[in-house]
């Protein structure tokens, strides 16, 4: 039975509280695809999945998930026709601005994950003004990945760790997986439990390589602007019936 987002205000009662998911990751695919299919910009589908996000990350604290992170500009969507990039930044410091007090009124804790030093000074601005009047709150942990690769990042890692090595802050023996963590953009982030792709494609695209290790994969062909609550609680309901093994019998 299709069920309305305000009846799913709170958690649908087929699901499982306890097993719910503690880090959720969304590929979020298919803007510009929504957009078309109505004879719309592009930039519309853009501006219509930012409200999307803004919708799920509250159903996730109106569930009680403790995390969130969003796959927001890809280090290959530079790529693209450079109206749409410009427009993507402008869009992004204009709802870092706009959204900001309502974050801290609602205790998000928002991190923003990539190689930051690239994108426009005045969204480095925003993004570092966001993320310290946030760093205090105690709600959900809001990550928005900007400018990400997970090539790059894991490259990124092993510079850092062998420049120390060389330096002989760190022995070779030292090296394990827990160290390697603590140098990628990630570092004090808990590893998502469940990734989320919309509009069907079924590729990961570069997106937190390393951290989905054993991350359950939903991909729903619901365009991103159309995926609200009601496909979220189908997602919820794919996950648990999942037999997470880890490798295990």
């Amino acid at each position: 039975m299709t069920q309305s987002p305000t009846v799913l205000k709170e958690l649908p009662l087929d699901l499982d509280r306890n097993r719910l998911p503690k880090h959720v990751a969304v590929i979020m695919d298919g803007n510009g695809r929504w957009a078309s299919r109505r004879g719309l910009p592009r930039i519309v589908g853009h501006q219509r999945g930012v409200d999307t996000l803004k919708n799920l990350l509250r159903c996730c604290r109106d569930w009680k998930i403790p995390a969130l992170t969003a796959y927001a500009f890809s280090t290959e969507n530079w790529g693209r026709p450079r109206e749409e990039v410009q427009f993507l930044m402008t869009l992004f410091e204009r709802v870092l601005r706009r959204e900001l007090q309502e974050m801290i009124e609602e205790n998000v804790v928002i991190r923003f994950v990539g190689n930051l030093e690239v994108l426009p000074r005045s969204l480095q601005d925003e993004i570092q003004k966001s993320t310290e009047d946030t760093k205090n709150n105690g709600g959900i942990q809001f990550t928005v990945a900007t400018n990400y690769g997970g090539r790059q990042e894991i490259l990124h890692a092993c510079r850092s760790i062998a420049s120390q090595v060389q330096q002989g802050k760190i022995c070779l023996d030292e090296i394990n997986e827990e160290l390697f963590e603590q140098h990628l953009y990630t570092a004090g982030i808990s590893n998502p439990d469940l990734l989320i792709r919309t509009s069907g494609e079924m590729r990961i695209s570069n997106f937190l390589l390393w951290q989905i290790a054993y991350a359950e994969i939903y991909v729903t062909s619901t365009l991103w602007p159309d995926f609200d609550r009601v496909e979220f609680h189908k997602a919820l309901s794919a996950y648990q019936q999942r037999d997470r093994r880890f490798g295990k019998l």
